[in-house]
């Protein structure tokens, strides 16, 4: 959230995931509670031996011995998949330092790994994902095939078992209707489009998380070069139609951020919908040179925080939905308004 990165304006991070199960072992769909306690014993040694220090500092967390609340911010941080939190009993994460590495344990596979970075990295984020993933393979007998690649729960997955994505910020090609033509070319390039929270989730704030559809039949190479052709035209795309914007509403444009500001800064009441887009469109005020009075980060940080379950963690309390939306309300006040209108913004 802090970090900025390449094309960072469009792209607000690029993530690689990495799906393996071991061979002679139930996928976790079948296996029993046992079965999955040994994968995950097996799995969390490779830290626990130390033999991921090579590429950074890890600690490993029994999901079982978080709340469901905890669990829910570590989906809302990308950390984990919705999947994971709501199946912890046998689960486990092995998490970077910084948070841009995470390592699922019994989720639908043995094991995944998760190489988030900021901006538009998604050859780094593969480079580091794929060192993790020979550090694994030499402690672990994988479940391989030499016909089909790697196997696993999905068979959407099979193959690679590689899922590249990026998080891209569209409000222009949105206000100026041309997203669902570039949707719909993007389709039929073998890539997919979602939402913030991946598969089944809704587009909301204008984040879309464009991603590889297919792992068979392809290499690795193929999968990232093709993702990163087409993300290239996109955020190529989404310059030019900011700049048309700019160039034939600027006035409405300016309008309709500072009033989106103007309202954070001031609102009781905020559902997550309406903070989302109008967090958007301070996010484009703010990358078209129409705000300068906070920073782009605060902007991405809110968009984590407004979420419910890190609503809850911050105020430190359980809270209903009607709760959720004044709380929102008064968190994005206090990171918005300047400190001497109310007194202290919140640490």
């Amino acid at each position: 959230m802090k970090g900025g990165g390449p094309d960072s304006d469009i792209v607000f991070s690029s993530r690689i995931r990495i799906a393996r199960n071991l061979r002679h072992k139930p996928f976790p769909m079948l296996a029993t509670n046992q079965q999955s306690q040994d994968v995950m014993e097996q799995l969390t040694a490779v830290a626990r031996e130390g033999k991921l220090n090579k590429v950074g500092t890890f600690e490993t967390i029994i999901l079982s011995d978080l709340s469901e609340l905890e669990r829910r911010v570590l989906v809302e941080k990308h950390l984990i998949s919705p999947g994971l939190a709501n199946e912890s009993r046998s689960g486990a994460l092995i998490l970077s330092d910084n948070e841009s590495v995470s390592i699922m344990i019994n989720e639908e596979d043995h094991l995944r790994i998760q190489c988030l970075y900021p901006g538009f990295q998604i050859q780094e984020a593969w480079s580091l994902a794929s060192r993790i993933d020979d550090i694994f393979e030499e402690a672990a007998d994988y479940a391989f095939d030499e016909k089909r690649g790697y196997l696993t729960s999905c068979p959407t997955n099979v193959g690679t078992g590689i899922r590249a994505s990026v998080m891209m910020h569209l409000p222009a090609l949105v206000m100026t209707q041309q997203i669902n033509r570039i949707l719909s070319a993007i389709t039929q390039v073998g890539l997919a489009v979602r939402g913030l929270y991946g598969e089944g989730s809704e587009a909301i704030g204008n984040l879309f998380q464009i991603s590889n559809q297919i792992t068979l039949g392809q290499s690795e190479n193929e999968i990232i070069t093709n993702l990163y052709s087409v993300v290239r035209q996109i955020i190529e795309h989404e310059k030019a139609a900011r700049e048309r914007l700019m160039a034939d509403s600027r006035l409405r444009i300016e309008d309709r951020v500072r009033r989106s500001y103007g309202i954070l800064s001031y609102a009781a009441i905020m559902d997550s919908k309406e903070s989302a887009q109008r967090l958007s469109d301070v996010r484009l005020g703010i990358d078209l040179g129409l705000i300068s009075q906070v920073s782009p980060q605060v902007m991405n940080e809110l968009m984590v925080m407004t979420q419910p379950g890190f609503l809850q963690q911050a105020f430190d309390e359980k809270m209903n939905p009607d709760q959720r939306d004044v709380r929102r309300a008064e968190l994005i006040r206090r990171q918005l308004v300047p400190r001497s209108e109310h007194g202290g913004a919140l640490e």
